[in-house]
């Protein structure tokens, strides 16, 4: 459902009380969209706070689902302004709601710009909301930022996977069953955003272990489909990517 129609934003309930906000911006050819989710229970989460300056349009899509002020939880995968830009605007609209991230997040970053103290969640902690629980993984820099981490939702296997799976275009569909890897490793190859952290492989093969349905993207569709068969792809091409660059360190490629 398109809720502005000058900015393109909408909102689409991608799975079971999961709405996925969208806005397109005109920052690269083609397009790119921001996206923030709203996890609809008895203490909703935004996911994403958004760019500060899309605060009005993100605030609207989420006032056509609930009202704003109704917030308990506001965070996002890593400290970044796609993801926490808008925390304070929407913390001074939702007084109850408390920002979050990973605990080493909240000590860098979020407790110094957040105008009410932020909650660190531990690797592997539950977030109850109502019917539903959250885990909090870390990810440190996987694919980017020491405070990097993603949560998964335990109730319908959507895993809200930050900048993982990051897709170009402005006009994509809310959520698709192609899959999203040639056009995420697309993006990839155009802007190398992945810190190549010696614990990627580990990371991505224990995030397939948590056998996603979903993959909910901040940039394109979400994806639905076997999510753990394209994480451990992803592993296998980083990995081979890694070895190309071991191997021109040491004397170039073998012949």
């Amino acid at each position: 459902m398109i809720v502005n129609q000058a900015t393109g934003t909408r909102v689409d309930e991608v799975g079971a009380g999961i709405y996925r906000i969208s806005t397109p911006l005109d920052v690269i050819p083609g397009g790119f969209t921001f996206n923030s989710y709203l996890l609809v229970d008895d203490q909703p989460v935004l996911f994403h706070a958004g760019l500060r300056k899309l605060f009005g349009l993100t605030r609207e899509a989420v006032g056509k689902v609930i009202p704003v002020e109704r917030l308990r939880w506001i965070g996002g995968s890593h400290f970044e302004g796609d993801e926490f830009g808008a925390l304070n605007e929407f913390l001074a609209a939702a007084p109850e709601a408390v920002p979050f991230g990973a605990e080493i997040g909240v000590l860098t970053s979020i407790n110094d710009f957040a105008s009410r103290p932020a909650r660190g969640l531990r690797d592997g902690e539950e977030l109850a909301i109502g019917s539903r629980r959250l885990k909090w993984i870390y990810t440190p820099h996987v694919p980017h930022g020491w405070d990097c981490g993603i949560l998964f939702d335990l109730a319908t296997g959507t895993l809200l996977c930050g900048d993982l799976f990051t897709q170009p275009g402005a006009n994509l569909p809310a959520v698709t069953e192609s899959e999203v890897l040639t056009a995420s490793e697309g993006m990839r190859g155009m802007m190398e955003y992945y810190a190549r952290a010696t614990n990627t492989s580990a990371t991505l093969a224990r995030l397939a272990g948590l056998d996603p349905s979903m993959l909910a993207c901040q940039h394109g569709s979400a994806y639905r489909g076997d999510g753990a068969a394209l994480l451990r792809e992803l592993a296998v091409r980083i990995e081979a990517g890694n070895g190309a660059l071991s191997a021109r360190a040491h004397g170039g490629l073998p012949g």
